[in-house]
């Protein structure tokens, strides 16, 4: 019994090398079998579970000179033409572990910047997954400066053709396919998701798109406005990081027990509308650290609320209440928001030596009229999306510190009305989750664990995985009822501190006991 044993055990172990080899060959064959056009292989090489890829080409503003990956993948990289003036780099990595799915990932801000982290992470999933640099390379605006092709690429066109070439090449490498195709993105990523939707409904059969950077035009002018409300460091309107936490406090001091808990968090900011003047400093207060100026209350006031334009049309709703430690040290830090300085730059006027310093809502109104290739992203009307079966879930936190989440909620509605359907009608197809206590993306005090990537990832059960919901709705017709999030103890990877499940829009999240609020069974979405 123990030499067939050991016998058995040689056999599985031989036939895991021949596989080994199988496919490892596969690999470094397949950038001959690649006849595309305008399509031109880099290279195509095989990369072990367990390695630290090296990326030495990638842009130093991106940030990432390295990417851990987990399991054994190819890794193929090519440039894809798609203009005369205008090429994507586009990576396909194919995992072995392969589960017969095709993904997409996208950007963020301005990027040309290859998130090979979700790469990384999807391969992990195993997913077909494909990555491109947005049509140019790095996180300025200047490649678009005199250059409408790139910025094209940058509004829709890359991640369409690297669908279409992805797909392609995973039908060359897999001989079964791909069976269902998906999306996952957030920020830019969110909005490139959601504009996938609306000018191509057939490319993906579900998408995950979180905090979508839609409403493009007016959220940049948006990110502009906070300069011109808190002025520079020296301005008598300008509040400290630490004058944000004051404020931040008294935020949360006003708002957040009216979910039912105090914890730190506001469920649903809808609800919270704080009233500022209680932080004015009283003329004989000799202690000053924790209260603020006329001056100062002010510019609070001015920055929870919309963005009007000319006419006093809102063109953006007010940043949401409780994310003010988040975003002091990004937007309210007494410089002009360098997306918004480089879009105005480089797109509306074609003047590199403009500056942010002197916007006022007539540059607004000049961006929007531009508008180049519908980069708004706000179409109402997803009917083709929907008739061609489609599914869409999208999230929000509700502690954004880039894109509020009103924008969001704006958007739902835009889409509800456009299409005249209620949320039961909408459910159908499209899902929208607010996420409390989650940051842009990711981070923040609450919850906000609900595998949308690496640094979110709480396990792969479709209760706790968003992209794993996404593909149990497609492919099992089950859809989610909620995100259920985790609040890690020392950040991702570390143990849970507690659940939460997160309501499906419009529901809110009420904490009605009995026990403590970290007792996921104490909540309820009403």
């Amino acid at each position: 019994m123990t030499r067939l044993y050991t016998f058995s055990l040689l056999g599985l172990a031989s036939t895991a090398i021949a596989g080994q080899d199988a496919f490892q060959t596969k690999c470094s064959q397949f950038a001959d079998k690649i006849n595309l056009p305008n399509v031109k292989v880099n290279f195509a090489e095989y990369v072990q579970g367990g390695t630290n890829l090296s990326l030495p080409d990638n842009a130093a503003s991106c940030s990432a000179s390295y990417q851990a990956v987990s399991v054994d993948l190819c890794r193929v990289a090519m440039a894809i033409s798609t203009s005369n003036s205008s090429q994507i780099t586009l990576e396909a990595w194919f995992p072995r572990e392969y589960k017969g799915r095709f993904l997409s990932t996208g950007n963020g801000g301005l990027s040309g910047c290859i998130q090979y982290y979700d790469l990384a992470y999807t391969a992990q999933l195993g997913f077909a997954t494909v990555g491109a640099n947005n049509g140019h390379n790095g996180t300025s605006g200047e490649p678009f400066y005199h250059h409408p092709e790139v910025l094209r690429d940058f509004a829709y066109r890359s991640v369409h053709t690297g669908v279409v070439i992805g797909k392609e090449l995973t039908k060359k490498f897999y001989e079964e396919g791909f069976n269902k195709s998906y999306y996952l993105g957030c920020s830019t990523g969110g909005r490139q998701g959601w504009k996938s939707i609306q000018k191509y409904p057939n490319d993906f059969d579900g998408v995950v798109a979180g905090a979508p950077a839609i409403n493009f035009i007016n959220l940049l002018s948006w990110s502009a406005h906070f300069f011109p409300i808190t002025g520079s460091p020296s301005s008598d309107t300008y509040l400290s990081t630490a004058e944000w936490k004051v404020v931040h406090e008294e935020i949360i001091r006003q708002c957040d027990a009216i979910d039912g808990a105090k914890d730190g968090i506001i469920e649903d900011p809808d609800l919270c509308h704080p009233i500022m003047e209680t932080l004015i400093c009283a003329p004989s207060a000799k202690n000053t650290s924790s209260c603020l100026s006329r001056a100062q209350v002010h510019t609070v006031q001015q920055v929870l609320s919309p963005l009007n334009g000319l006419n006093g049309t809102q063109l953006y709703p007010r940043m949401q209440p409780g994310s003010e430690i988040l975003t002091a040290p990004i937007m309210y830090n007494g410089q002009p928001f360098k997306y918004s300085n480089d879009w105005w730059k480089y797109v509306v006027y074609e003047n590199p030596s403009w500056s942010g310093e002197n916007w006022t809502v007539k540059d607004a109104a000049a961006a929007l009229a531009q508008n180049p290739y519908n980069i708004q992203t706000w179409e109402g009307d997803l009917s083709l999306f929907q008739k061609s079966g489609g599914k869409v879930l999208h999230y929000h936190g509700l502690q954004d510190q880039l894109i509020s989440s009103e924008d969001s909620k704006w958007y739902y509605s835009h889409v509800a009305e456009t299409m005249n359907l209620p949320p039961t009608s909408l459910d159908e197809f499209y899902r929208f989750f607010t996420i409390s206590g989650m940051g842009h993306c990711g981070g923040g005090d609450g919850a906000y664990g609900i595998g949308q990537g690496l640094s979110t990832y709480a396990g792969s059960d479709p209760d706790d995985n968003v992209l794993m919901a996404m593909v149990k709705w497609v492919e099992q017709g089950v859809a989610p009822e909620a995100v259920r999030g985790t609040r890690f103890v020392d950040g991702p990877g570390s143990k849970a501190e507690y659940r939460r499940k997160h309501c499906r829009y419009p529901r809110r999240n009420v904490f009605n006991g009995p026990g403590n609020y970290t007792d996921e069974n104490a909540w309820e979405c009403v």
